[in-house]
């Protein structure tokens, strides 16, 4: 220690102090040693202190725990957004069922699916069923059966074209546009604010798109069969010689109740798919903007193959023996 005490003194000058003159050689022998010999047993007595007292004993081993099943496995994408859809399509059932709809908004919807899309669906009707005049009619020229080609075009889109030439239309237009909205919504997290407010996301969005395009199709299909009979009629005057009268006359034959009924009910089928797959995929959506633009375009691809898929069921539900009774009606 005395050591230290003179390392910490403030040296003088050599001429008031000749002990401290850097010129004597006695103080440095005294005081390196000393400070040398505390700092090793210092040293020494810490590192024994620390391994004797301070060093943690091992723990002991012990056997890994089991991993659950399917822990780390999570189902794909489509998957679990099928799963919502289906969930979803009960959830609006259940509502529907006990009638908490909220009818503001399902007028709303209602407009924005049927008088917004008339003309598109009325427009692309119109076309459709000319494009079919041209072949139907030149063919059945060559045959000699000009007057059953009426009652083949009434058939054709009553049956099919107009139903899912609307349904069409109404997956590219009204379904991208609920996707987008809701997956919008989603991500902006508004629909937590619903919740928070007191209002649940199926009752205030879902349903009521769901109802609008369950009531709105069946009427747009009714409005596309019309428009589409009637340019074919007018095409096949103008262009290939055969009457109106003739036309509508064959229509009129070959048509039974059950083929515009069937038509209704695959549109509201139809119309059904698309409002429920956009809105399931709207609510899942993750991921900012980006996201919302796949949900956008798979949404409206799913509905199309839902559409195609349900309309092969129905119509080999609805026609699988009517066909050929039909078109006995045309040709007579």
């Amino acid at each position: 220690m005395e050591a230290i005490s003179v390392l910490l003194i403030r040296p003088l000058p050599s001429s008031s102090s000749p002990l401290l003159s850097p010129n004597n050689p006695q103080i440095i022998p005294r005081v390196i040693p000393r400070r040398t010999l505390i700092h090793r047993r210092t040293v020494r007595l810490s590192l024994s202190h620390g391994i004797t007292n301070n060093a943690p004993e091992p723990a002991p081993e012990t056997a890994p725990a089991p991993v659950p099943l399917f822990s780390s496995w999570t189902p794909p994408r489509p998957l679990w957004r099928g799963l919502s859809a289906l969930i979803l399509a009960g959830q609006v059932a259940h509502r529907v069922l006990s009638g908490r709809i909220h009818r503001r908004n399902t007028l709303q919807q209602l407009e924005r699916v049927g008088p917004r899309s008339t003309g598109v669906c009325l427009l692309t009707a119109a076309f459709v069923g000319m494009a079919f005049t041209i072949q139907f009619v030149r063919e059945f020229t060559r045959l000699g059966l000009h007057r059953s080609v009426g009652g083949v075009l009434a058939l054709a889109l009553s049956r099919e074209l107009s139903p899912v030439v609307t349904s069409v239309v109404a997956a590219g237009r009204v379904g991208s546009a609920f996707a987008a909205e809701l997956g919008t919504m989603q991500v902006s997290e508004q629909t937590d604010t619903l919740r928070v407010l007191g209002s649940h996301p199926v009752d205030y969005l879902v349903t009521p798109r769901v109802l609008a395009c369950c009531l709105a199709l069946p009427v747009l299909t009714l409005l596309c069969f019309s428009v589409g009979l009637a340019s074919s009629a007018f095409l096949a005057d103008a262009v290939f010689g055969v009457s109106i009268n003739i036309i509508l006359e064959s229509a009129r034959r070959a048509l039974r109740p059950w083929d515009i009924i069937s038509a209704m009910i695959k549109s509201q089928v139809f119309g059904a798919i698309i409002a429920i797959v956009s809105c399931a995929w709207g609510v899942t959506t993750h991921g900012g903007a980006k996201g919302v633009g796949e949900s956008t375009t798979s949404a409206v691809v799913i509905s199309l193959v839902g559409i195609f898929i349900a309309d092969f069921a129905l119509s080999y539900c609805f026609f699988q023996g009517a066909a050929g009774d039909s078109l006995k009606y045309a040709m007579g």
